[in-house]
């Protein structure tokens, strides 16, 4: 059985970091989409940053440059470095694995999902 969990949520003043991990257990497919994906309350879930299996990187316009997303396949586990965080990075972070072959940034199709991390961004 797959099991996503995410870690490294937390509190921060704006301007701070935080760098999320997530453990994959149980066979996943490597050779498709991972991601990091966020829902804020009362809003959608939306793509943060997904990686491909030629360790592509496709990130969301609002974090272009503060944010890094990374994999360790010895260790199975998918990281989110985020610096400059902002009130608005405020969210619900959530893993997603064996994403469609080629990542879009969007979260149809990942068939394996964390309990996600909370990231809480104070002025």
């Amino acid at each position: 059985q797959v099991r996503l969990v995410e870690s490294g949520g937390g509190s921060v003043q704006a301007g701070g970091s935080l760098r999320l991990s997530c453990v994959v257990s149980g066979y996943i497919d490597r050779r498709v989409c991972m991601g990091w994906f966020r829902q804020a309350p009362g809003k959608g879930r939306e793509g943060v940053a997904q990686i491909d299996t030629d360790d592509t990187t496709t990130y969301a316009e609002f974090v272009k440059g503060r944010f890094t997303i990374s994999r360790d396949n010895a260790k199975n586990t998918l990281y989110l470095e985020m610096n400059n965080l902002k009130p608005e990075d405020t969210s619900m972070y959530y893993c997603a694995a064996d994403g469609p072959p080629y990542c879009s940034g969007s979260d149809k199709f990942f068939q394996h999902w964390g309990q996600g991390t909370q990231v809480t961004v104070s002025t």
